[in-house]
């Protein structure tokens, strides 16, 4: 039975370990520190995990992937796909550790428990060598990813409260 409240998964996907693969995962922490989220969003640092996220993604109204999407524009360019774009992208495997995550997608859709909506945000790569930093023109384009996921909450009518200096060194 799917909750009646509503509830919005922010995803950050990708390695760390290889440069801008991780631009997801930190999008999600840059986000967590600058905007106190209510109690309905939830971060999720998925990382390059897959099946371990079924329950966690199982139902979400709203579910929002930031990660690395090689689209074969000039690096660091954003990139936005919704709903009946986000299985093409899937098809198209533009992520390195994509399968994992189209594999727990379908796992969902056959289940009958996927999310109502998923919505995509994307930085093209520049490199993906093995390197905890972002690439300069990642790391430049990381404000504008965290921006584009807060316009998405806000889209969907959720109310972000910026953190107070003393909450971000938290």
């Amino acid at each position: 039975m799917q909750p009646t409240t509503k509830r919005i998964v922010v995803l950050g996907v990708g390695n760390i370990l290889l440069t801008d693969e991780g631009v997801g995962v930190r999008a999600i922490e840059e986000l967590g520190r600058l905007y106190v989220l209510p109690p309905e969003v939830e971060l999720l640092d998925g990382g390059t995990s897959a099946m371990e996220m079924l329950d966690d993604l199982a139902h979400a109204d709203l579910l929002i992937i930031a990660d690395c999407v090689r689209a074969g524009l000039p690096p660091g360019s954003l990139i936005r796909l919704a709903d009946e774009q986000v299985p093409a992208l899937m098809k198209l495997k533009m992520s390195p550790h994509q399968i994992g995550l189209s594999d727990v997608l379908a796992t969902l859709v056959l289940a009958g428990e996927s999310p109502r909506r998923i919505v995509v945000h994307g930085v093209e790569p520049a490199s993906l060598a093995t390197d905890m930093r972002l690439t300069p023109e990642v790391a430049q384009s990381l404000p504008k990813l965290v921006e584009a996921l807060a316009q998405e909450l806000r889209a969907a009518g959720v109310t972000l409260a910026p953190r107070l200096p003393a909450e971000t060194a938290a």
